[in-house]
């Protein structure tokens, strides 16, 4: 099992927001974590991210009590996270935003440039720009390719497809998967666009009012008086 959340309480000073939250996540799967604002599933992304501290329950990941670790730390053993709006640095290159993501998590030495490019070959054509003047989509195919470079065996991603047009939308979906299946990295993927979530995983999950209400394969969820009534599938 790649990660396991055992019954976590957490919030913001005394706004609880997740309550006895438990899931797994089997090595090299794709979750995909569906709901509406306010649900829970940016505050989740930010515990296993070690954003936020849990006040109750407990998250392994590799089969290592990780509850307690700082952001740095998960970097360094395999955890990289997308945060929603991308959160480059727009004063930098890409080259240098990219390197930034290597050295930052001092997991490995060696650059991924080659292998980033080999996924995103618009990044390569625009090394020596500033990352504050790409696209909204092509900045997010940044942010993924920093992840990247920090050679991780999962990736948080909240959500992707904010902002951006749906033909990169699309493509970077494509890339996702490309990524999961090459690499056989786990990803754990916030989104409220229910089509993209469905063409990457087969493995969904549904929170509401920061509890699990719906889990299952795709078509389970998508069948689901959960999803009609929330999410209005």
């Amino acid at each position: 099992m790649a990660l396991r959340v055992d019954n976590i309480t957490a919030g913001y000073g005394k706004i609880t927001v997740l309550r006895n939250l438990s899931l797994e996540v089997r090595e090299g799967e794709i979750l995909g974590l569906l709901g509406r604002n306010g649900m829970g599933k940016t505050t989740l992304i930010r515990c296993l991210a070690g954003l936020i501290r849990p006040t109750a329950g407990n998250i392994t990941f590799e089969d290592r009590q990780i509850t307690e670790l700082p952001p740095h730390e998960r970097a360094q053993i395999g955890i990289t996270t997308v945060v929603q709006g991308r959160g480059v640095f727009p004063g930098l290159t890409v080259r240098e935003n990219l390197e930034m993501g290597r050295i930052a998590s001092r997991r490995t030495k060696r650059s991924r440039i080659d292998e980033v490019v080999s996924y995103f070959p618009r990044l390569g054509e625009r090394m020596r720009q500033s990352a504050g003047t790409l696209s909204g989509g092509e900045q997010q195919m940044l942010a993924i390719g920093r992840g990247l470079m920090t050679d991780p065996t999962m990736m948080l991603l909240d959500e992707p497809s904010d902002g951006i047009m749906p033909m990169l939308v699309q493509q970077n979906a494509k890339i996702l998967k490309e990524i999961n299946h090459r690499e056989g990295m786990t990803m754990i993927i916030v989104e409220q666009n229910v089509p993209m979530v469905f063409s990457l995983t087969d493995h969904c999950v549904i929170l509401e009012k920061g509890q699990v209400v719906t889990e299952g394969t795709r078509d389970e969820v998508s069948r689901s008086e959960v999803m009609k009534a929330y999410l209005a599938i």
